[in-house]
Order: C-alpha cells, then sequence, then structure tokens
C-alpha cells in the first residue's frame, strides 16, 4: 500500500523500480524494501513551492509613441499586459510545483520610471500600468535594461524564478550606460530570463536578439504583441511565452534530492558520439590595445585641394628709382652654334600694377674694370615632386653608367598642398669661367641648314641686383579750401574708394558708416630666403635619373669587338677649330614658331592664378535652415539633412566676412528635438566668416534623438536668430524639413510662428525612417498657407538631388550678380596640362542593353570629340601628352578592346567606325580586369610615369561579379576615375564604388545628347587635364 502511494505518476513508478531493483540484489542491507519506501515517504513533500515575478519593461519612445496615431502602441501594450498576467494563475503544475506569480514593471525612453516594483499583486500592478504616459523621446534601453536588473535585485527574494518581458522595437538611439548586450548579460547572470517582445512589425530584429536570453527559439521566436494581419492582440505570442515560463520554472523549482540513495557503479559505457557543433558563444571582452603599428607607405600625390579665399588689397608701393646703369662688360669669344630651343614654360602670371611716373635720367657712368670671381650661386628651386610609383620588383644591379646629361625641366604640374621642410641638397661643383676672347670678324653665311631639333632648355640664370630705392618725391601743394557746406543727410554704404592727395585738415564731421571691406589684393613673389638650417636626413628617395657626364678617362686598351647596340649619347663639344674663311650669304631660313598670344597668356593666368575667378553674388541675404534632429528622422537621415544644408550653401556664393555687415550673404541652422534641446548656429557668429568655417559648423552638429517639437523649434528661430540680428533691406528666407508630426504636447499656434514676419518659408515635408508619410496640413501652416512653398519627398536622400539642389538655388538666389575680374580676351578653355605631362586614357564603354543601339553611337561620337580636342602623343615613347584607349564591356566574357591606347587620331576614327554593339549584359568589375590585362598591360600598354585615367560611361546598374576584385586591382595600379552617367535610372552605390568613393568624379547628365553641350563638354576636358 505504501508503494502505491509512493509511486503514483509515470517517473515515480520509474524511479521506485529501479531502487526497489537496486535494494533487493544487495545483501549486505539489513533494512527492506517495505522500510525504506516507508522513510522516503515521511521525508519528501508532496508538493513544492514556485514563487515566480515576471517584470515589464515598456518601450515609450517617440519610436514607439509616435506611431500614427500618436500613443496608439502604448495603449495597445496597455491592454496586451493585462491580457498576459490574467492567464498567471496560481497552480500546481504537474502536480508537483505550486506556481504563485508577482509582478513588477517599468517605462522608459532617454529616461527610466519605475511604475510598479517587484513582488506587487495582479490588482496594484494593473492600476499602475493604466496610468503611465509616454516620454516620447530617444531610446536608451541598455538604461532601461540596468535599472530592471538593479530594481529584481533589491526587490527579490530567495528561490524566486525571474522572468523579464521586454517590449521594444529594438531602435535605440544611444548606448550610456555600456549597451544593451553589456545589461543584457548583467541580467542574465543575475538569473533573470529576458523574453522580447515587439510592439509593432517596424522593428530592428537584430536589436532584439541582443535583448533575448538564449535560445533565441524560446526567448525571442517573433513574439510580438499584435497580430501581423490585425491590431488585435497576439494571443498565440501570450501562449508560447506562457508556456516557456512554466518548463522553465518547473525545472527550477523541481527537486528529487530526497529520493536519491547511493547504488552500485555501472558498467563503463560505449563512447559517445561526437556532440553537434555548439552556438556561437557571447564576444569577449575587448583585448589589450595593441602597439602602435608601423608607419605606412607614402600615399599618392593629392588632388589639388580647393581655392584659398583671397587675401585683401595690399596698399600701393612707392615708386623706386631707376638704378645706375651698369658697366659694359668686355666681349667674349663666339660660341659654337647651340641647337634652337624648346619653347620655354610660360613664367607665373602677374597681375596689371598701376604705371609708375618716370625717374629722373642717371648720370653715366664710367667704365668698371673686370669684376672677380664671383661666389657660388644660391641653390635653384626644387623641382614639383612626381607621383609616387608602385613598387617594383628588385633587379639585379647594374654595372655604374655614365653621368649623364642634365634633363630639360617638367611642365608645370597642379599646384600640390604645401610640403614640408626637404634635406638640403649636396653642394654644387663651381663651373669655370671663360677667358676673354677678341671679338672676331664677321663670317659670310653658310648654306641654309636644315631644321634643327630642340634643344634643351638653358639653366635658369642669377638674379639680377636689386636697384636702390628712389628718392621719396616733393608733397604737393595743398589745394585752395572750399565753402563750408551743410550736413547732408548719411549716404549709402560705398565701395572703398583709391587713396586720393592729402588735402587740408577739415572741420571735424560725424562718422560716416562702415565701408564694405576692398577688393582682394594681388598677390606679388617675395624676394628669395635666406638659406634654411640643416634638416634631418630624409628617407631614401627613389632611384635618381641618369647623371652628367663626367670628364673623358684615359683611353683603355683596345676590346674585342662586341656586338651591335644602340647609339650612345652625343659626346661633348670638341675644342674650338681655327676660324674659318667667310662663306657665301645664305638664304632666309625657315619662319620661327608662332609665339603666344594675349590670349594664350591669359588663358593660363585664367587657370593658375585664383585672383581671376569668377564670384557670385546674392546681395543682402539671410538664410535659416530649421532641421529635425528627432528620433524619428534617424542617424542617417540627420547625416542627409546636413548634406543638403552645406550642398545650398555651396551654391550662395561666398560668406560674408564679417557678419555685421550690411551686405553679403549670412547663414544660420537650427536643430531642433524636444523641448530644451534647441541648438543653433547664430546669423550672427563672428566665428562664421567664410564657407568653410561654417561647413565646419555643421558638421559638428549631432544627433539629439529625442522627441518632435517643431512648433517651438520654429518659435525659437525667429525670437533667436532671426528677430536679434535682422538687417535692414535684407531678404529673409527659412527652410524647415520635417516629417510634418510633432509632439501633442507642444503649441500649435507656434507652427506660424514665421508667418507675417516679412519671412519667406519653404517647408520641406519627408516620410520618417518607418516610411510614415508626412502630415500636409502642418506644413501648409509651416509655409504661411502657401502650396508652391511646400516640397513633398518620399525619401531623405531625395533632398541631396542634384534637380533638388538646383530648384532650392533658384528660390534662395533667385538673380544672382556674377563679378568677375577684368580680363584683355575670353578665349576657350586650354588643354595645356595634358600637352605638358603624359596622360593615358581607357573609355570603359557599357554595352548592355541598356543603352540602346542610339546611344552608343551617341558615346562613341563622344569619345571621337575627345579624341580631337586633347593634344595627343607623338608617339608612344613620347614622355608628353596624351593617349586613348576604348573597351566595351557587356557579360562576365564578353570584353571588346575597340582600340587599344593609342594617338593616332586616323586609327582611332576607323576604329570607331567599325565599333560594333554588344546588346548584352552589364559586368563592369569583368570590365576592369578586362582592361587592365588586355589594355594596361598589353602589347601597347601604359606609359610607365604617365597618369592612367579610366573614364566610365554606364548607368551602375551592372552585376557584381568580380567587381571588388576590381577596385582592388584599380587601386593597385594607381588608376584615376572619372564617372560619366546618363539618365535619371542609376545605381549610385555601384558609381561611388568605381570612382574609389571620389563623388566629384562623378558626371551626371540627363541624356548623351547633352554630352556634346559645351557646359559639360568643358567641364569634363578640365578634369582629364
Amino acid at each position: 500500500m505504501a508503494t502505491a502511494t509512493m509511486c503514483r505518476g509515470p517517473l515515480s513508478v520509474l524511479l521506485c523500480w529501479g531502487l526497489l531493483g537496486t535494494l533487493s540484489g544487495q545483501q549486505q542491507e539489513a533494512i527492506s524494501p517495505d522500510t525504506a519506501i516507508s522513510e522516503r515517504n515521511n521525508n519528501c513533500p508532496e508538493k513544492a513551492d514556485c514563487p515566480v515575478n515576471v517584470y515589464f519593461v515598456l518601450d515609450t519612445s517617440e519610436s514607439v509613441a509616435m506611431q500614427s496615431p500618436t500613443d496608439s502602441l502604448l495603449y495597445h501594450m496597455q491592454q496586451f499586459v493585462p491580457q498576459f498576467i490574467s492567464q498567471l494563475q496560481n497552480e500546481f503544475y504537474l502536480d508537483q510545483v505550486a506556481l504563485s506569480w508577482r509582478y513588477g514593471g517599468l517605462h522608459f525612453s532617454d529616461q527610466v520610471e519605475v511604475f510598479s516594483p517587484p513582488g506587487s499583486d495582479r490588482a496594484s500592478f494593473t492600476k499602475s500600468l493604466q496610468g503611465i504616459r509616454s516620454f516620447r523621446r530617444g531610446t536608451f534601453t541598455d538604461c532601461a535594461l540596468a535599472n530592471m536588473t538593479q530594481e529584481v535585485r533589491q526587490h527579490g527574494g530567495r528561490g524566486v524564478v525571474h522572468f523579464a518581458v521586454v517590449i521594444t522595437d529594438g531602435h535605440v538611439t544611444g548606448s550610456p550606460c555600456g549597451g544593451i548586450k553589456l545589461q543584457a548579460e548583467r541580467a542574465r547572470e543575475e538569473g533573470i530570463r529576458l523574453f522580447a517582445v515587439a510592439p509593432n512589425r517596424n522593428l530592428n530584429e537584430q536589436g532584439l536578439r541582443d535583448i533575448a536570453s538564449t535560445p533565441y527559439e524560446l526567448y525571442r521566436s517573433n513574439y510580438a504583441t499584435m497580430r501581423p494581419d490585425s491590431p488585435e492582440i497576439d494571443q498565440d505570442t501570450i501562449n508560447r511565452i506562457i508556456r516557456v515560463m512554466k518548463h522553465e520554472a518547473y525545472g527550477e523549482c523541481y527537486k528529487v534530492s530526497c529520493l536519491e540513495i547511493p547504488g552500485p557503479a555501472g558498467p563503463k559505457g560505449y563512447r559517445g558520439q561526437k556532440g553537434a557543433k555548439g552556438n556561437m558563444g557571447e564576444p569577449g571582452e575587448p583585448g589589450q590595445k595593441g602597439r602602435q603599428g608601423d608607419p605606412g607607405i607614402e600615399g599618392p600625390i593629392g588632388f589639388p585641394g580647393p581655392k584659398g579665399a583671397p587675401g585683401f588689397k595690399g596698399e600701393k608701393g612707392e615708386f623706386g628709382a631707376d638704378g645706375r646703369k651698369g658697366a659694359p662688360g668686355l666681349a667674349g669669344k663666339n660660341g659654337t652654334d647651340g641647337q634652337k630651343g624648346k619653347l620655354g614654360r610660360i613664367g607665373p602670371p602677374g597681375c596689371k600694377g598701376d604705371t609708375g611716373n618716370r625717374g629722373p635720367d642717371g648720370y653715366p657712368g664710367e667704365a668698371g674694370s673686370p669684376g672677380e670671381r664671383g661666389d657660388q650661386g644660391a641653390k635653384g628651386d626644387s623641382g614639383r615632386p612626381g607621383r609616387r610609383g608602385p613598387p617594383g620588383d628588385p633587379g639585379d644591379k647594374g654595372s655604374k653608367g655614365y653621368r649623364g646629361s642634365s634633363g630639360a625641366p617638367g611642365s608645370p604640374g597642379v599646384k600640390g598642398a604645401k610640403g614640408g621642410p626637404g634635406p638640403r641638397g649636396p653642394k654644387g661643383e663651381p663651373g669655370r669661367r671663360g677667358d676673354p676672347g677678341t671679338k672676331g670678324g664677321p663670317g659670310s653665311d653658310g648654306p641654309k641648314g636644315e631644321k634643327g631639333d630642340p634643344g634643351p632648355e638653358g639653366p635658369r640664370g642669377l638674379a639680377g641686383e636689386v636697384g636702390n630705392k628712389g628718392a621719396k618725391g616733393d608733397r604737393g601743394l595743398p589745394g585752395p579750401r572750399g565753402p563750408q557746406g551743410t550736413l547732408g543727410e548719411p549716404g549709402k554704404q560705398g565701395s572703398r574708394g583709391d587713396p586720393g592727395d592729402a588735402g587740408p585738415r577739415g572741420d571735424s564731421g560725424q562718422p560716416g558708416p562702415k565701408g564694405d571691406p576692398g577688393r582682394p589684393g594681388f598677390s606679388y613673389p617675395g624676394p628669395r630666403g635666406i638659406p634654411g638650417e640643416k634638416g634631418e636626413p630624409g628617407p631614401q628617395g627613389p632611384e635618381g635619373g641618369r647623371g652628367d657626364f663626367g670628364l673623358k678617362g684615359a683611353p683603355g686598351r683596345k676590346g674585342e669587338k662586341g656586338e651591335p647596340a644602340d647609339p650612345g649619347p652625343p659626346g661633348e663639344p670638341g675644342p674650338r677649330g681655327p676660324q674659318g674663311s667667310p662663306g657665301p650669304e645664305g638664304e632666309p631660313g625657315p619662319p620661327g614658331d608662332p609665339g603666344l598670344t594675349e590670349c594664350d597668356v591669359m588663358t593660363y593666368v585664367r587657370e593658375t592664378c585664383g585672383c581671376c575667378d569668377c564670384e557670385k553674388r546674392c546681395g543682402a541675404l539671410d538664410v535659416v535652415f530649421v532641421i529635425d534632429s528627432s528620433e524619428s528622422i534617424g542617424y542617417t537621415n540627420f547625416t542627409l539633412e546636413k548634406n543638403f544644408v552645406i550642398n545650398v550653401v555651396n551654391r550662395l556664393g561666398a560668406i560674408a566676412k564679417d557678419p555685421k555687415s550690411e551686405t553679403g550673404t549670412r547663414v544660420g541652422v537650427v536643430q531642433y528635438s524636444h523641448e530644451g534641446t534647441f541648438e543653433a548656429i547664430q546669423l550672427d557668429d563672428e566665428r562664421i566668416d567664410s564657407l568653410s568655417a561654417f561647413k565646419e559648423a555643421v558638421k559638428n552638429l549631432e544627433w539629439i534623438a529625442g522627441g518632435t517639437w517643431t512648433p517651438s523649434a520654429l518659435k525659437f528661430a525667429y525670437n533667436q536668430l532671426i528677430k536679434e540680428s535682422r538687417r535692414q533691406k535684407t531678404r529673409v528666407f527659412a527652410v524647415v524639413i520635417t516629417d510634418g508630426r510633432h509632439d501633442p504636447r507642444d503649441d500649435d499656434l507656434h507652427l506660424r510662428a514665421l508667418c507675417d514676419r516679412d519671412v519667406t518659408v519653404t517647408a520641406i515635408g519627408i516620410g520618417d525612417m518607418f516610411h510614415e508619410r508626412h502630415e500636409s496640413e502642418n506644413l501648409f501652416s509651416i509655409a504661411c498657407d502657401k502650396p508652391q512653398q511646400v516640397r513633398n519627398m518620399t525619401l531623405f536622400s531625395d533632398l541631396v538631388a542634384e534637380k533638388f539642389i538646383d530648384d532650392m538655388e533658384d528660390v534662395l538666389c533667385p538673380d544672382p550678380q556674377i563679378v568677375c575680374p577684368e580680363l584683355p580676351c575670353q578665349t576657350e578653355l586650354s588643354v595645356a596640362q595634358c600637352a605638358q605631362r603624359p596622360v593615358d586614357v581607357v573609355f570603359l564603354l557599357d554595352g548592355s542593353e541598356r543603352l540602346g543601339e542610339r546611344n552608343f553611337h551617341k558615346a562613341l561620337r563622344f569619345v571621337e570629340e575627345v579624341v580631337l580636342r586633347l593634344p595627343l602623343a607623338q608617339g608612344d615613347d613620347d614622355p608628353l601628352r596624351a593617349r586613348l584607349a576604348l573597351l566595351q564591356f557587356g557579360g562576365p566574357r564578353e570584353q571588346l578592346v575597340v582600340f587599344p591606347l593609342s594617338s593616332d587620331p586616323a586609327a582611332i576614327r576607323e576604329a570607331l567606325g567599325n565599333a560594333t554593339y554588344l546588346n548584352s549584359f552589364s559586368h563592369v568589375g569583368t570590365g576592369v580586369v578586362g582592361a587592365i590585362n588586355d589594355v594596361v598591360r598589353g602589347a601597347r600598354g601604359a606609359r610607365r610615369l604617365a597618369e592612367l585615367n579610366f573614364v566610365f560611361l554606364t548607368d551602375g546598374v551592372t552585376g557584381n561579379h568580380s567587381l571588388e576584385e576590381a577596385l582592388h586591382s584599380m587601386r593597385k595600379q594607381n588608376v584615376v576615375p572619372t564617372v560619366v552617367a546618363v539618365g535619371s535610372d542609376v545605381d549610385m552605390d555601384v558609381l561611388t564604388k568605381i570612382s574609389l568613393g571620389d563623388r566629384a568624379a562623378i558626371f551626371r547628365e540627363k541624356d548623351f545628347d547633352s554630352l556634346a553641350q559645351p557646359g559639360f563638354f568643358d567641364r569634363f576636358i578640365r578634369w582629364i587635364c
């Protein structure tokens, strides 16, 4: 009977059978089975108590509470939780443990409020739950978990099983408490099991998984408060979570240690099978900081930086007197006729100065005696360092070569960034001075000679002596004093005039208004500075060019006859021979090369002299941007808002240097979230005196990620920015960016804070990070009920579209004034840079079916126009000028080289005429690999020192086959990319990748006909050169 009482249930029967069998087999035991069972019945309780505490963590941040309609998700959670706990009844689970339930809870945003402590009964918990109100600000989930853990630790008793149900969408705006993973792990260490439940379908799954305990199949499992196809409560989620809670509580509370007695050791079991691979472990603690890495190799020279701001105009200097006439030197011997030199490089452009008065003629000086031998000249200017090439394989050590002749100086390159002090060069060998010779008689003209090859450019001459400063002129007589005039009204602010002659001191008048800043001054090169101190030894430089010829050595022994070799360098000129007899008069020589015209010089000046650029002026203009920095915007969209502000201001010309000036453009920014978090860049901020300073201030704005108080932000913008610093006769614009929704606790009347204030308001409404459409009614109120001032968008990326930036430029600056310097002529864009350095250009044409055969032929005509415009190399070994190639790419194995790198216009035109359209797929990655293998490394490959340009004619809609490999190869080959994207349907992600991240290298045009327009074509040629 005792056995029947004990062995109720299948598990008890199995235990009793095992125990009875074991005891019956042990002969040494003195206690009978019936006695043992009786004693166990007296020691084991019939039921085990199992108190369970369930803690609810509710997200009431803006991303949840502001879902339309406002607080609808909070109301739904207030219905979900009571229905959940109504099904948690005290019971005997599996007739073995007595489950009893208690509750607690908090809600959070960027702050935490505990509305019910752990251990509360159902009635008090439900009453407290219905009284909470949403915060509608940022989301700090890690702080909420930390507070939950602390609450459970303080109020939880021993032997209590703890569960937490966290209802959130997984989005966070900050981690001030160490992050979700850290706080969730600390909760698990305290024995708290975490369930992650989503309030709706706009969720971040990874954030929810970071909260949930493992395994995710039990504690996450797509739990949600509402059903996916209706707003009703998801009863299936409640049932599954309660089932897991009861099972886990049973496993924690049910103990059978009272039934355990020691038994004999069993036989050794067979070796078990290899266990399955475990789940991925939690990330380990961050390792110690590693040692500082070795410095990387020197990168390539960067592109030219932006043009600096022009300097202020300098004061007019005094006129110097003419220097004394120098003594004539002795006549030298007639030198040998040199070869015709190359056209010298144009000197640095100077700006036209004022005409000075002619000074008095100096007294003729006596002829001086020949001077002594001069000191060694100053070291010449160092040339522009070349672009660092890729490291080559180490070659065998060659024999010592002859000292080569000095090469001609390179063509002027693009002005680079200011370099650091270089190592001091070695001391040059002093030259010898020739003996003065007697003047020879004129010889007769020889026969007409053939036109010689251009000779090397001569060395730079020594600087002339600086003339003495002339005496200051006599002061002019004072003019007659005029009659006293009546005091006039204060005049308008005029531009600063040139200083006039000093007149008599007049009566003190009233102070006039402050004048505008003067025109930018011209910069002149100063005198050469004194040599600096010897610098530290620099890193080992690249292998140098061939040196000058050394002195002629003694004749060696006659060697064996060698194999034919390349012609050697020309030898030194021999000693001067005896004077020949005069020859007959020769015929006139051929006409020389034409010199540079004034227009050629000014074209060069426009490309190199910053003082000659045109300037855009929008007049007296104040622009205030009001941008949304709430949580519903999202960090990525907030960054797009800042980029939009910078791109628009770039189109408005220069910013006023003096914010308190009555003229010029001033820009301010207000970023807003909930009340008390507004931040502003003031219109009259003295630190914002340039476009670069404004850009830096905008980039430093950080996402607030709180609530949305748009009406209060508009009131703040008017009171703190516009009203406080408004200028007379100044147009004021406000550009407001928002999703149109705001916190209901804010005052709607402030939506019209900028109306009736002589402010032109443009309201830009965009859907938020949850793809909710903007509220048009609020936008019309912001724009003062002017529908034409409202712009509707779907995505924040539309803000930075070129077309929309153009639209905003027309709104803010409809009638700009273009001020250009006075130039004697206007000519087309020069391509001098391509003529003075080597450039290899490879066109990669997309031959996919998206292009179309008609556009294919237009693209070929564009390539032909580029061939006609660029100065082409004289051959494959020409170290200057341009060569071009064209490759058409299609599928992964379709790369067609239309013509390799060539400088022959006839051959290129013939190849373009025979080109056929692939009409295939598009794989730009394999196209790049084919261009490098078949063109750059082909038989007529790229020149060693040439700049390698890849010009992509594609819309970026392409396959990803070998794309990463192609990008790696482009960087390895030091390719300079240029992308020409035609049409509106383009893939900017791919275009940005093949431009190697340089968005300035992406040219967008609406159709292929636009490629032939002068505006685009000139910009493209200038970019290539």
